[in-house]
């Protein structure tokens, strides 16, 4: 047996909500230790070298709902977190056509306009809709979520103020919220819209991280999650961290360390030790035993429950309920070394669309075929893809006159017929690059290298459970009190002195760091 220590508490994941969590904890004057399996922190918020002089936001590769509370608490510009903003997305078309959104409104317009007059008038009440409606939803990614079957007064009071807060929205709010909770996005954005690369692009927000389709039920709800984005209080600003994504849990892990947190790398948890009915510590793979007040998770709910902590600690209906648990990975990443810009056949040269996202989504009835691949156990062979040129906004991420490119795609499911191996992630990746060359035919002769991960390779070398970005699905039976399962939404857990933080929690995926800071409140109260 090798080295006993004890902290007040031990964070299972050097994931965003793990340090975070340690940083709350610290500056309450409490001593956090941070675990991390891998030689570096982020979890999924990572920014590494795969190539040399190429860096790559490997996984998470955006910003938009980071908790103000969080950046100002922990001072995370002091500790160089620089947020880039995304001003346009591009939606090239296969007649050579394309459609452009940007910060300018009155650009935007004229574009949406050029398509179809009638959605540059509908484009505005939509925008101002989403906006109230966010604004109004924005409040509960703050909040613990009550439990609506219990008698106790602060989970009482809590469903109170939810009820009251949505009753007084004004009639035609609260109606357009029902349907968001129980349509499909494409349902939704055909109420309003005729343009197809506009519904289906904005569709997009509704499926990313779930294994459904843009005409499956719930999706708009989703989108409305991805809408309550902020960047210094704006709304709906999607950026870049300078640096990658690793630069957002460096700044994080900087202030961690300065409160007075531990973080240890390469320290891999085996299981959580239980005494007494109680979490007291855990037990490295080296052998090595750490010891606490509390052990709190940061990975996913099913890592947690089914791997780490022996069934016999947790009720049987609990551990039902983490076993049907949705986490099935649905997406894949290609991260490119580029030797050459992409050439654009919709609007050839170098320019400011390529300072932005490319939007492979050219109509609806494309996504939904791109999903009806992944329904039947195969990965997508037009794929729809979410697409940024990094080095374009930030060029210290690759050498001069040199360029990386990130590309989100969905979908790729986990359970993949045959199995993933290396030729089936190597012909992922060839229906990747071979659809954006589609729009880009000078793509395949730019590439200098190529990075594939798929959904197997999510979990066995980033930790996530079936390759699920968000630690399990954004599906409206899977949020607010219902997550991970009710009655354990308020970060507690069935063992005493375990708790959860990670985005398998309220109010799930993104990097908000929304969940470790919760769980950092809820555990400092009981303390």
């Amino acid at each position: 047996m090798g080295q006993n220590t004890r902290y007040d508490a031990v964070i299972i994941g050097g994931g965003h909500n793990g340090l975070i969590t340690a940083a709350y904890l610290a500056r309450a004057g409490k001593r956090a230790v941070v675990l991390e399996r891998r030689h570096l922190v982020g979890g999924s918020a990572v920014t590494e070298e795969i190539f040399p002089g190429f860096k790559f936001s490997a996984l998470s590769y955006v910003v938009s709902l980071l908790r103000p509370d969080v950046i100002r608490d922990l001072q995370l510009a002091r500790h160089g977190l620089e947020l880039l903003p995304l001003e346009s997305t591009i939606t090239p078309l296969p007649n050579g056509d394309y459609l452009m959104r940007g910060a300018d409104h009155d650009e935007t317009r004229r574009e949406l306009y050029r398509h179809s007059p009638k959605d540059a008038e509908a484009y505005d009440d939509f925008g101002k809709l989403m906006y109230h409606l966010a604004f109004a939803m924005k409040h509960i990614l703050d909040v613990v979520p009550p439990n609506p079957t219990s008698m106790r007064p602060r989970d009482l009071m809590g469903l109170l103020r939810f009820g009251r807060h949505f009753l007084d929205l004004p009639p035609e709010q609260f109606y357009a919220l029902c349907k968001l909770m129980t349509m499909s996005a494409a349902d939704f954005l055909d109420e309003w819209f005729e343009t197809e690369p506009l519904k289906a692009t904005m569709s997009a927000s509704g499926i990313i991280g779930t294994f459904l389709g843009v005409r499956s039920p719930g999706t708009a709800y989703v989108l409305l999650h991805h809408y309550m984005g902020e960047i210094d209080g704006v709304f709906r600003a999607w950026g870049f961290a300078k640096g990658g994504t690793g630069a957002v849990s460096e700044a994080i892990a900087s202030a961690a360390r300065e409160l007075g947190a531990e973080i240890r790398t390469e320290a891999s948890v085996e299981q959580v030790i239980v005494k007494n009915g109680k979490a007291v510590g855990v037990a490295l793979e080296s052998g090595e035993e750490i010891h606490g007040r509390v052990v709190v998770t940061g990975v996913d709910p099913k890592l947690t429950f089914l791997k780490l902590v022996e069934p016999q600690h947790l009720p049987s209906d609990f551990l039902d309920a983490i076993r049907r648990f949705k986490i099935r990975g649905s997406s894949g990443k290609v991260n490119l070394a580029l030797g050459e810009l992409p050439n654009l056949t919709c609007l050839p040269g170098k320019g400011p669309h390529l300072r932005g996202a490319i939007s492979i989504s050219p109509s609806l009835d494309y996504m939904e075929r791109a999903y009806d691949d992944a329904k039947y156990g195969n990965f997508s062979r037009h794929p729809y893809m979410d697409i940024i040129i990094p080095s374009m906004i930030d060029p210290g991420m690759a050498p001069p006159g040199k360029h990386v490119m990130s590309i989100f795609c969905q979908w790729a499911p986990f359970e993949l017929n045959g199995g993933w191996n290396d030729e089936q992630r190597e012909a992922f990746g060839d229906a990747v690059v071979n659809t954006i060359s589609e729009f880009a035919p000078n793509l395949k002769n730019a590439i200098i290298h190529r990075h594939v991960v798929t959904p197997w390779d999510m979990q066995e070398t980033y930790g996530l459970t079936q390759g699920n970005i968000f630690h399990g699905e954004l599906s409206l039976h899977q949020l607010f009190f219902m997550r991970p399962t009710h009655p354990w939404a308020n970060y507690r857990t069935p063992l005493k002195n375990l708790y959860q933080c990670g985005s398998g929690t309220h109010p799930g995926g993104g990097i908000t760091g929304a969940s470790g800071r919760l769980a950092a409140l809820e555990i400092l109260k009981d303390w």
